[in-house]
């Protein structure tokens, strides 16, 4: 395809969005957008905001660094441009676009990316004319190729073939070429010796490439496509590669979408032996000024040369060998001790280097001299940077494969470094490891009816259905990065490249932005201990995220596929998370941890926060959710495997959990992900999600399918707002559901109680129940639908739909009595009180009723969930007792840690003036 530069496209998105903003359809005659600001309160509240490093490093030795900032309604028009200044007023290059707008049209996230030559430790974003950068990020294309040029770098990006990168140079030198996607593929696995088993090898093979951003500070190119061998093509990837102005280096972000077949109590297969990126790296030195960098525990660095002079029978001198440990291009070998250089080819050179990290508990690191001979052990230790560097004194490439030993097996290859072209593999799965089995775990036990199939979830907790439990359409994302240098770093860099391997740089605005944006519903506030229960409740968050935190490592929650979950549900009796106990395992964003640890980040501002959260959003949107096949667009429900259980439905790939990191970060593969689910009504044609307990004759019909207003609304609604408010390509019609939905459960006779209706895919519409229902559950607004719900009628004015929300709200909680005497009936047996709190603080807020405000604390504090009379700390516990030694809390449950997070959070925001 012919590239279209991606700041046309967003360029054209705005205006298409803006336009949208303005006519509201389908006959929603009472909908409007929410007034605009007053001009005064918005033109106070567009006043510089001052941006700061996520950790303290800064941005060290990665290229660059890109978030997203929100801006209060009506702040800035959709044109604006905005200008970047350090503490002292130095103007600093910066690119800015918009990510989303109010429908007013005004600005509600814009993102801006700066470069390499940035050091600053703050800066101060305020309307204005950007600076240019010194050194401008170019992108251009001919031939076969797309060039890209950071001022520093010249990247060419292939356009066809098995080369994403088919060369990088600085000045006129090339650093590295032939950079490709490798895959080994095992036919067959053994549960025993894997001795005779054979892989083919497929590499990358390209279908589709778009310039998606051109400078001046970042570019970025997207390749998709497949592994190729011979005639088959399989494991779809998308690659998106990240320039910055002015830097010697760029980003990777790597997907790969599993689409073959792994069939339980069958051998054979499509298993991924191995999996990773290559690069070609000439080596022009003499065999003693190429250097071998290989990172090890925290910044630690093997430091060799291929051909090392240290440590000889002979000294060549002390200035030669200090020389070499530093990396530097040694004397002219006529200077040394003659008795070494005239030795020199008898010196072994060691061209291959191999670490792997199996294990999140240990790695090894080997060499031998070259194919065909013995490895000897060069070292080893526990976790590994994912870090390495292979060039001379000339130039070379370091690498790193960032969350490296905790998605583990990882590894590291430098082959043939003693030769013309050294190779560099690096390993997202090891192929030293045992082959990836996605294989179900267990046969069915004989639940072959629905009936059968519910006892097994009233013992296990997990709904098994024959042939539910396979990986195919699952996903995941790694990032790398490259540096091409023209000579060896010293120690100093390498350490700072490790740094940005592991924690890259992140700017961000303060919490005090975000609130003042009023942007996720505005549900959240600053901690604040000035009290003693404010202060208490504090420290219970605390307590809870720290304790999660200290369990995933005790409990190693690491793994290429695990890594960034969390555990479900605890076995006292064990001392265990029930990792092996059905749907009690893995919690697959069960009552949304996602949305309590992101509203955690955005009230704190606190790195360690985000990174969990980053983590988990990495995981949950990718490895939970389906992104081909049948189940498009729908996520698993908690369990052994993450996507072991039946139950595929709308909640677990709910498009609200990923907003966050996307608006935060600008980051495309999330805006991927939520753009994929706008369609995702479509689903209920392809599976019913209450099948197994319809106790009326459904089928599902185009015209009329069965969607309930709480887990599954909620998931379709976020993507549609999201989508509209980006501007995307189907924002028209993305408008159009929100509108029409919101107005047509409104219209049902009770509302958000009615709990489902049926769904026209043609129309958007529900179809409007003529009898008066009750279909209450307490799933129905633990999955998002109060956060959203609080966003969508902070954005569109549409009394009714805002009366059924708040109805909803004022009754959930309320007595029997009170139900019944509102619809007719109560709502049955209801549970989940406590995270329902937030709803009553909610509807407080709305109505002015101080009722509810005191019900919120009432619920909050005396019903079901954590109590001020919990234990609130851990218990030490070790062998023989558990595995390893750690803590414990037995009485922690994520659903409650959650759904306790989430209202003490919006409580405190919302009424945490009216405390008991």
């Amino acid at each position: 395809m012919s590239p279209i530069p991606r700041r046309s496209l967003l360029k054209a998105a705005a205006a298409a969005g803006a336009a949208a903003q303005f006519s509201w359809a389908l006959g929603a005659t009472n909908a409007h957008a929410a007034p605009r600001a007053d001009p005064a309160d918005a033109d106070a509240a567009a006043g510089p905001v001052t941006l700061s490093w996520l950790e303290e490093a800064g941005l060290g030795a990665a290229p660059g660094s890109t978030l997203g900032v929100p801006w209060p309604k009506g702040a800035y028009d959709k044109d604006q441009t905005f200008a970047l200044t350090t503490a002292d007023g130095k103007a600093v290059p910066v690119q800015s676009w918009p990510l989303a707008h109010w429908p007013d049209g005004s600005l509600k996230w814009t993102a801006h990316a700066i470069g390499a030559e940035t050091t600053a430790a703050s800066f101060t974003l305020s309307a204005g004319a950007p600076a240019a950068p010194a050194r401008e990020v170019t992108v251009s294309s001919g031939g076969g190729t797309i060039d890209v040029s950071t001022g520093v770098i010249t990247a060419k990006i292939g356009k066809s073939g098995s080369a994403l990168v088919k060369s990088v140079t600085r000045g006129a030198t090339e650093i590295a070429k032939n950079g490709r996607l490798v895959l080994l593929r095992q036919g067959e696995i053994e549960d025993g010796d894997q001795g005779n088993a054979k892989y083919e090898r497929f590499e990358s093979a390209i279908a589709e490439v778009e310039v998606e951003q051109d400078g001046p500070v970042r570019a970025v190119v997207r390749i998709d496509g497949k592994h190729r061998r011979g005639n088959r093509a399989w494991l779809p990837f998308s690659v998106r590669l990240y320039f910055y102005a002015g830097a010697e280096s760029f980003r990777m972000v790597h997907t790969i979408t599993y689409d073959g077949t792994q069939e339980p109590g069958k051998a054979s297969g499509d298993f991924i032996r191995g999996l990773g990126v290559r690069f070609t790296v000439p080596m022009r030195d003499e065999a003693y000024d190429r250097h071998i960098r290989i990172g090890g525990d925290g910044t630690g660095l093997l430091r060799e040369a291929v051909k090392g002079v240290t440590g000889l029978r002979r000294d060549p001198g002390a200035a030669v060998q200090a020389a070499q440990f530093e990396g530097k291009k040694l004397p002219d070998p006529a200077t040394w001790d003659q008795r070494v250089t005239s030795r020199l080819h008898l010196i072994p050179t060691w061209g291959d280097y191999t670490l792997s990290q199996l294990s999140a508990d240990g790695f090894t690191l080997r060499k031998r001299t070259k194919k065909g001979h013995g490895w000897i052990p060069a070292g080893g230790g526990r976790r590994a940077s994912g870090f390495g560097y292979v060039g001379g004194a000339s130039g070379g490439l370091s690498f790193g494969l960032r969350d490296f030993w905790e998605k583990h097996p990882a590894g590291l290859d430098i082959r043939g470094a003693h030769t013309d072209e050294a190779e560099v593999t690096l390993w997202l799965w090891s192929p030293e490891a045992p082959p990836m089995d996605l294989r179900f775990y267990h046969d069915g036990l004989g639940q072959d009816t629905y009936a059968e199939q519910l006892e097994g979830l009233n013992i296990t907790y997990e709904d098994y259905e024959p042939g539910f439990g396979t990986p195919y359409g699952i996903a995941r994302t790694s990032e790398l990065l490259f540096w091409a240098h023209d000579s060896t770093p010293d120690a100093g860099t390498l350490a700072e490249e490790v740094t940005a391997v592991r924690t890259p740089p992140q700017l961000a605005a303060p919490p005090k932005q975000l609130i003042k944006a009023k942007v996720f519903g505005g549900l959240f506030s600053e901690p604040d201990r000035s009290v003693p229960a404010k202060a208490k409740i504090e420290d219970h968050l605390d307590f809870l995220f720290t304790y999660y935190q200290d369990q995933v490592e005790m409990r190693r929650w690491y793994g290429f596929w695990d890594y960034g979950d969390i555990m479900h549900s605890y076995d006292p009796a064990r001392h265990q998370w029930r990792y092996d106990v059905g749907g009690y395992a893995w919690d697959n964003s069960e009552l949304s941890p996602d949305l309590w640890l992101w509203y955690a980040y955005l009230r704190s501002g606190r790195a360690d926060i985000f990174r969990f959260a980053e983590a988990m959003t990495r995981h949950t949107g990718e490895v939970d959710v389906y992104h081909l096949g049948t189940w498009a667009g729908l996520g698993t429900r908690h369990g052994i495997q993450h996507y072991a259980d039946s139950a595929k439905q709308q909640r677990i790939a709910n498009t609200t959990y990923r907003r966050f990191y996307y608006f935060l970060t600008a980051d495309e593969r999330t805006g991927d992900l939520m753009h994929a689910n706008v369609d995702s009504d479509e689903t209920f044609l392809a599976l019913d999600p209450i099948r197994k307990i319809r106790t009326e004759p459904y089928t599902p019909d185009r015209h009329a399918l069965s969607i309930g207003f709480g887990t599954d609304w909620s998931g379709l609604v976020s993507a549609w707002l999201t989508e509209w408010e980006r501007g995307g390509p189907k924002a028209a019609k993305a408008k159009a559901r929100v509108l029409s939905t919101m107005e047509t459960i409104a219209a049902q006779p009770n509302g958000f109680v009615q709990g489902s209706g049926l769904y026209d895919l043609d129309t958007g519409r529900f179809a409007v129940e003529k009898e008066a229902k009750v279909g209450v559950s307490h799933l129905s607004a633990v999955f998002g639908l109060n956060e959203l719900c609080a966003e969508l009628i902070d954005l569109i004015d549409m009394p009714q739909f805002k009366a059924a929300y708040l109805d909803y709200c004022r009754y959930f909680n309320a007595t029997k009595a009170e139900q019944a005497a509102r619809y007719g009936t109560n709502f049955g047996s209801l549970i989940l009180f406590q995270g329902h709190s937030r709803l009553d603080a909610y509807a407080a807020v709305q109505t002015g009723d101080a009722k509810l405000a005191k019900r919120a604390w009432e619920k909050f504090y005396n019903s079901d969930g954590y109590k001020e009379s919990s234990p609130w700390r851990t218990e030490k516990v070790s062998g023989p007792v558990t595995l390893v030694p750690g803590s414990e809390a037995n009485w922690v449950y994520t659903n409650d840690t959650a759904l306790y997070g989430l209202a003490a959070i919006e409580n405190l925001a919302l009424v945490g003036d009216r405390m008991p």
